[in-house]
């Protein structure tokens, strides 16, 4: 063995350490909750400094500040719609005249699912672990049914779009594909609503949701709204972002000159909507830094343990090239699957991503890059690990409220979820991606 061999030998030593320090945090973290995620990642970050598994002088640019700056706009837009009372008068508004248990159910599926497709996954998530509950005990049905359905449904409506959680957005700028909105609409759009419909029955046929009259909503619509001025800015922001973003994909479908670096466009919308709004102290407040930080040190993180080729042999055999789209779709859809609940989707997309440009994938791999999406984000139903979004609920509800769900629990329900969900997307992309030639 040369000096070659041995050295990276031990750089693969050391980033199976740094690899086992997330895994096992992430592990402890669920029966140790007042660990921040974020810390367990610094931590690791930390490690891959120190290890020399990444040059020190090169960090600021391993972090994709185009995502940091997307994440920053859109949590600020999420925090104002939350602080000003819009999200829980867009659900109330629709709940409103729900008359049985199925209809609640069904229609907070719906809502918060579609709501999450624009407006990030983890800030509905905050949002609804705060008036789900009501709902569902108004209902007259199992307090544990309301961390089921908002954990499934803000994880499978942020899939039809580029902004409906942090992954796609990583996905949307590694990969290079062309008008992200547009082709993530097309592709994941039409199953998404179809799934959040299944999800609703199959939670309500398994927690008993029928036709029962409900005992009364805890609120009127009108009295969610806290400051109405600040709500119609965070409305009109969140409309402006959605139509820049597609004014953009039409200028670069057309060749004409267009914004690559597309999270500058709600960092800015939000920066406008800091001077305008009448609380951005409070606003500000409520954007989730924490995850802001995760995401720079996760980049780190996430960078080393690459770098290291501790994954290599596991990747290879996941993936070890790039083949004809089906089979593509099928290993992407395994990997997703099986590697997010290890270190969660987030961090998983990232290492995935640089693995699969290695392999030679492109901006015209189209399916092959909306399959990651997918299956990447549905793997969040499978565990409670599998998406931060879950985490976050459990947390609130339990701290909140006092309400939880066990591990395995959450499991069995999430197993035939992501099943069923997985199939209805798959039937649906590959034939309309082979007709688009996508």
């Amino acid at each position: 063995m040369t000096y070659a061999d041995l050295g990276q030998a031990l750089r693969e030593v050391e980033g199976g350490l740094v690899l086992a320090v997330i895994i096992a945090g992430l592990a402890f973290r669920s029966r140790f909750r007042k660990i921040p995620i974020w810390t367990v990642m610094a931590f690791a970050a930390f490690l891959t400094v120190v290890l020399g598994l990444v040059n020190p002088n090169d960090v600021d640019e391993y972090v994709d500040w185009d995502v940091i700056l997307f994440l920053i706009g859109m949590f600020s837009l999420g925090a104002l719609a939350y602080t000003s009372g819009l999200l829980e008068y867009v659900a109330l508004r629709v709940l409103f005249r729900a008359r049985s248990a199925m209809a609640v159910v069904l229609l907070l599926t719906l809502t918060l699912g579609l709501v999450s497709a624009f407006a990030v996954n983890d800030a509905v998530a905050a949002m609804g672990s705060l008036m789900v509950l009501p709902l569902i005990r108004a209902a007259g049905l199992d307090p544990e049914l309301s961390i089921l359905v908002l954990a499934f449904a803000v994880t499978i409506g942020s899939t039809m779009t580029p902004i409906g959680n942090p992954q796609n957005m990583l996905i949307a700028i590694e990969s290079g594909i062309k008008a992200p909105l547009f082709t993530f609409l097309v592709l994941l759009g039409p199953p998404t609503v179809v799934n959040l419909f299944v999800t609703a029955l199959l939670l309500a046929r398994l927690y008993n949701a029928g036709a029962r009259p409900l005992r009364g909503v805890y609120k009127i619509p009108e009295e969610a709204i806290t400051d109405r001025w600040d709500a119609t800015l965070a409305g009109a922001a969140l409309i402006l972002v959605i139509a820049l973003l597609a004014a953009n994909d039409v200028l670069e479908l057309e060749g004409k000159p267009h914004i690559t670096d597309i999270g500058i466009i709600p960092f800015t919308v939000a920066a406008g909507a800091y001077v305008l709004s009448r609380r951005p102290r409070e606003v500000i407040k409520e954007v989730s830094w924490s995850t802001i930080v995760f995401f720079i040190v996760m980049f780190v993180a996430m960078r080393g343990i690459w770098d290291s080729g501790v994954l290599d042999w596991l990747l290879r055999a996941m993936m070890p090239a790039k083949g004809s789209t089906l089979g593509n779709v099928a290993r992407i859809t395994v990997a997703s699957l099986a590697l997010s609940q290890l270190l969660s989707n987030v961090p998983f997309v990232q290492l995935f991503a640089i693995y699969m440009k290695s392999l030679g994938f492109s901006a015209a791999d189209v399916t092959s890059w909306a399959t990651l999406a997918m299956a990447s984000t549905i793997a969040g139903n499978l565990t409670v690990l599998g998406a931060a979004s879950n985490v976050i609920i459990i947390e609130s509800m339990e701290s909140r409220y006092g309400v939880s769900i066990s591990y395995a629990r959450f499991a069995k329900v999430g197993a035939l979820v992501t099943a069923v969900n997985t199939l209805i997307y798959l039937a649906y992309m590959l034939p309309v991606a082979a007709l688009l030639k996508m």
